[in-house]
């Protein structure tokens, strides 16, 4: 029934990597069954009437993988394809990510299943409202804190924050994050994810001995986190040759103008048609030689199809889920391949969610400065960990950061034991 109720190649995937894991830790089966499988899979109805006066109703989801460790935290996405699966494989990464990370948290996902490109302003305000009321019995600042995602953003978040103040009689900032700044978001949190992926690149490189200003990137996905990837490589003086997004991919092999590249995509809804840079493949562009491969877009993009071929040195996992098992062990037995893998690669949006909520509880605010150093300050941290267990267990970087994370909720749920 569990299987069933959860059937999705995400999810599957997420399973397969967890299993894994636990076969290093060689976790009993009663703490394995209660680390692998959700706290709570909450699916709603979101009744919406549309501007030309139709009603619709829509399906969103909200999985809330632990609260062992404390309230979950997790995105809110609004795809067509959101599913319930795909949902509960994200809450996993994201309870593994805060473990890693050494955050308050457990892992939370939702999402609602509509198009929000087809949507007016208006009709997104209206889902947005229905969906956080249908929500609250489940959520709370101390229970599950959501953040933008896929299809979601600062303003989406105000309208959640609006309707949840409203219906408690107060401000409660600490029910989302990534709100704007003047409604206690906090400075930096836009950038976060995409500077913690660059970050951790340019970690890598300094690793392999690569000198990060003769360094070339790739990033696959142009939205948030693909957009901050980019701008920050190129602060850091590597060269970015290739960007793709869901309407075509760019090359240039001298560098494409990122900042120009944007207002472009601001302009014009995507990378198609920008004079800076040629036309290619998206397929063929993952495959071009670099320093950094950063997957920032969907997952299962990295396939043991194209994984013979990629000819990257870093692999910045920007993406939750980029890379199939499969591909994984190709990657693996290749050995010339440095993964930084997305529990790790793309975590720098929880922590500084995390600091966005600290923020909200301390009525204090930060500035970027402070954000950003203390999220490379954290990112350093746990890459340093990562890499003393793989060395000292002889495991792909995957592998030892999920143990890490996982190893981390079993002792949780071992220390607090099952009631009754």
């Amino acid at each position: 029934m569990k299987a069933e109720l959860l059937q999705n190649p995400v999810f599957a995937m997420a399973a397969e990597q967890f299993d894994q894991v636990a076969d290093f830790l060689d976790l009993n089966d009663d703490i394995r069954e209660r680390c692998k499988w959700p706290k709570r899979l909450i699916t709603v109805t979101v009744p919406v009437r549309h501007d030309d006066g139709s009603t619709r109703v829509y399906f969103g989801h909200r999985v809330q993988h632990h609260l062992a460790r404390g309230p979950v935290k997790g995105g809110l996405r609004y795809h067509p394809d959101v599913e319930l699966g795909e949902v509960a494989a994200l809450a996993m990464w994201m309870n593994w990510k805060c473990a890693l990370m050494d955050l308050p948290f457990g892992g939370g996902k939702g999402g609602i299943n509509c198009d929000p490109r087809t949507l007016s302003v208006g009709e997104k305000e209206r889902i947005t409202r229905r969906f956080t009321m249908e929500m609250i019995p489940f959520i709370g600042e101390d229970i599950d804190v959501m953040a933008p995602d896929m299809g979601t953003d600062a303003q989406t978040m105000a309208w959640f924050l609006d309707t949840y103040s409203t219906h408690a009689g107060k401000m409660v900032p600490g029910i989302i994050t990534g709100k704007p700044i003047n409604l206690q978001g906090s400075e930096g949190r836009e950038r976060a994810t995409g500077h913690g992926v660059a970050f951790l690149a340019s970690r890598a490189l300094n690793k392999l001995g690569v000198p990060i200003r003769d360094a070339t990137a790739v990033v696959q996905g142009f939205g948030n986190v693909g957009l901050h990837t980019a701008l920050t490589l190129a602060s850091y003086g590597v060269e970015v040759r290739g960007i793709s997004d869901i309407t075509g991919a760019l090359w240039n092999g001298h560098g494409i103008d990122v900042r120009k590249l944007s207002k472009h995509v601001r302009k014009t809804g995507g990378v198609a048609g920008f004079d800076g840079a040629d036309e290619i493949d998206p397929g063929e562009m993952l495959c071009q030689p670099c320093d950094v491969l950063a997957p920032a877009a969907c997952s299962m993009v990295i396939t043991r199809e194209n994984a013979p071929k990629l000819q990257c040195k870093v692999l910045a996992e920007g993406a939750n889920g980029p890379t199939t098992p499969e591909a994984d062990a190709i990657l693996v037995e290749r050995g010339d391949v440095f993964v930084i893998p997305d529990i790790l690669g793309n975590a720098g949006g929880v922590t500084v969610s995390y600091f966005e909520w600290v923020q909200n509880l301390q009525r204090y605010r930060w500035t970027e400065r402070e954000v950003l150093t203390r999220l490379e300050t954290m990112l350093e941290a746990a890459f340093t960990r990562v890499l003393q267990f793989a060395k000292r267990h002889d495991l792909s970087l995957r592998v030892a950061s999920q143990a890490l994370a996982v190893q981390t909720v079993a002792e949780v749920k071992t220390q607090r034991g099952m009631f009754p």
